[in-house]
């Protein structure tokens, strides 16, 4: 009997009615098949046209929804976008405005969903092959409750689910659509292709601590908008040799199991996760900036914080080679976030995590849809940064590091800086906190015509629904309610309260994205200051928090930071160091060993001389 692979396809945007996307996509995958194969290629071609034609899309909401999508992109042009709208493709806008509709109208998703899921009952596919919006669209089905019935359930058990050109990780579509979070598809396994040159709202997917999904890289840069091309994904070299050639191989070997009391072939694709309780995997990054290109930047103790974050962790039970270190100009944006990459890459339940930095921050003024500043960004300051959104370290460019990790896990992250912006320095009371330029400094000001001053922008208050908890809005957007905060995953947590609740009710299980326990050196509005230790300099938290930590034996993390904020105000600093994350988290010790390190000698503390803590 010879084998046979049912394929359901599944189209980008566009209406295709009138197109020839059905052939020439089953013209591509017979290419990318091979003819001496010896596999039956069975097909179904899915359109959703009739129901999106029934939307009516103005040239202002397509324009509003470039910007929700394109601020939100992770590459390429996307990163930030400029230039006048007329130099927007028709194309382009009319895709963002299409995807920005269907992803706010939960009738619009409710209508595809049920063409999807009685498409997948019908036809029992083993592939569905989903471009673009298809992907959104065929996400969307399969992760709703509604495939949970049994005949949807037991036909999406056994397909291979394929998405490419696909917009389900850009973080407007993350927050809006999946509560922040790519969830773990009951699907027999998930195959991503990513293209890094697809510039169509397109972006890589991390769905860590789950062994039913791969990201295949499938890179191919063509003129236009040839890098979103099916086809280009479809025969891709690397598709052929990982998706196409086994998923044949499974074919014949289901074929020749039939009849007997059979197998359903080795999914080679599936990653071998821990079923027992895994040893602890500890891992830390620790970053390190003094000498800053511009001298009137330079910092002198965030080194010496790095090697006494080290030490301290090789104290608590870190050994040696599972802590990476980054100093100075080695310390470029790029160089942070491949480290940040190392530090969750493979992330399972239980791991303890530790991202630490020293060095500068600041806070950018950025702008939005209207063509004018919207909102402030905290920034770490690495040693290439130059106030572009390509040269920092924001939690817009790390979210994804850490929204899709295993809530199980443990990820600590520590910033020993400020971001309010200053120049203060006076020996050892130096301040870790830079002020901008005066062109970037003049994005948040306005001229005030009665008081003949400067003063500045008032910005308009991100996601108002947040909370109804003033002090919860402000620990996650600022004071001001409008600065994308680090580690917050604030743009991935777009809904209100009520509806996470909501949902996760329905769903049984946690909802929207990991989120860390961050410490911080200091209050928003307040400095994080240097302290010299005898003719060393360190940062005053960071001497504080790490002599706390090899002194006090299975202390949580608010004690932790309680013990700090005393030490700090007692002996003159005036900086509140901060803490943030989920509550359960928050209450419980410190994971790793503390309080192995002895008790250094009285007069090693910070007080033993008086300290600076401004000019």
């Amino acid at each position: 009997m010879p084998s046979s692979l049912r394929i359901l396809c599944v189209h980008g945007l566009g209406d295709q009615r009138q197109s020839n996307w059905d052939a020439d996509w089953s013209s591509a995958i017979k290419r990318a098949v091979g003819t001496s194969a010896g596999v039956e290629l069975d097909f179904r071609f899915l359109t959703y046209d009739p129901i999106f034609e029934r939307t009516d899309i103005s040239f202002a909401e397509t324009l509003g929804a470039f910007w929700k999508l394109a601020r939100s992109g992770l590459g390429g042009l996307f990163r930030q976008p400029r230039g006048p709208v007329s130099n927007i493709s028709d194309r382009l806008r009319w895709t963002a405005g299409y995807v920005v509709a269907w992803v706010e109208d939960e009738q619009f998703q409710q209508e595809t969903r049920a063409l999807v899921l009685d498409t997948l009952r019908d036809y029992k596919p083993d592939i569905v092959l989903a471009h673009s919006l298809g992907s959104l669209v065929t996400y969307n089905a399969f992760s709703h409750a509604d495939a949970g019935e049994s005949e949807a359930a037991k036909a999406l058990a056994s397909t291979h689910y394929v998405t490419f050109g696909s917009q389900i990780g850009n973080p407007f579509v993350l927050g809006n659509l999946t509560y922040g979070r790519v969830q773990r598809l009951a699907v027999r396994h998930w195959h991503h292709l990513y293209n890094e040159h697809d510039d169509v709202f397109t972006a890589p997917l991390k769905v860590q601590g789950v062994d039913n999904f791969n990201q295949l890289l499938t890179p191919f840069d063509l003129p236009g908008f040839g890098d979103h091309d099916a086809a280009g994904y479809l025969t891709h070299a690397v598709t052929q040799t990982s998706f196409w050639t086994p998923m044949v191989d499974l074919a014949a070997r289901q074929s020749r199991a039939v009849g007997r009391k059979a197998v359903a072939g080795v999914n080679r694709w599936n990653r071998s996760l821990p079923t027992a309780a895994p040893s602890t995997r500890r891992k830390a990054v620790l970053i390190g900036i003094d000498d800053y290109p511009d001298p009137a930047n330079r910092l002198s103790g965030c080194v010496n914080d790095v090697f006494a974050m080290s030490a301290t962790l090789q104290d608590c039970g870190f050994e040696p080679e599972q802590i990476r270190v980054c100093l100075n100009e080695r310390a470029t944006a790029d160089g942070i976030i491949s480290r940040l990459e190392w530090l969750v890459d493979g992330a399972q339940p239980g791991d303890q995590l530790v991202f630490f930095y020293s060095g500068h921050g600041a806070r950018v003024p950025e702008y939005g849809q209207q063509q004018e500043p919207d909102r402030l960004t905290e920034t770490l300051v690495p040693y290439d940064f130059d106030w572009t959104p390509e040269h920092g370290v924001s939690d817009e460019q790390i979210n994804s590091f850490y929204a899709q990790l295993p809530y199980e896990t443990h990820l600590l992250m520590i910033f020993d800086c400020c971001h309010s912006g200053s120049m203060h320095r006076d020996g050892a009371g130096r301040a870790r906190g830079i002020t901008p330029p005066d062109d970037i400094r003049h994005r948040q000001l306005r001229w005030n015509r009665e008081a003949e001053m400067w003063v500045e922008r008032d910005f308009t208050p991100l996601n108002k629904a947040f909370s109804s908890q003033a002090a919860k809005r402000q620990a996650f957007f600022g004071s001001n309610f409008a600065t994308v905060r680090l580690g917050r995953a604030a743009l991935l947590r777009v809904n209100d309260q009520k509806s996470y609740d909501r949902a996760k009710k329905a769903r049984g299980a946690p909802i929207g994205p990991f989120l860390p326990v961050i410490i911080e050196a200091c209050g928003e509005e307040q400095y994080s200051y240097e302290y010299r230790h005898g003719a060393t300099s360190y940062g005053a938290f960071t001497f504080c928090l790490t002599s706390i930590l090899r002194k006090e034996k299975n202390i949580s993390f608010q004690k932790l930071v309680q013990l700090a904020t005393e030490r700090l105000e007692r002996l003159g600093y005036n900086q509140k160091p901060q803490i943030l994350g989920p509550a359960i988290d928050l209450d419980a010790k410190v994971p790793f060993e503390t309080g192995r390190g002895g008790q250094p000698p009285a007069r090693n503390l910070p007080g033993s001389a008086t300290p600076r803590t401004s000019g």
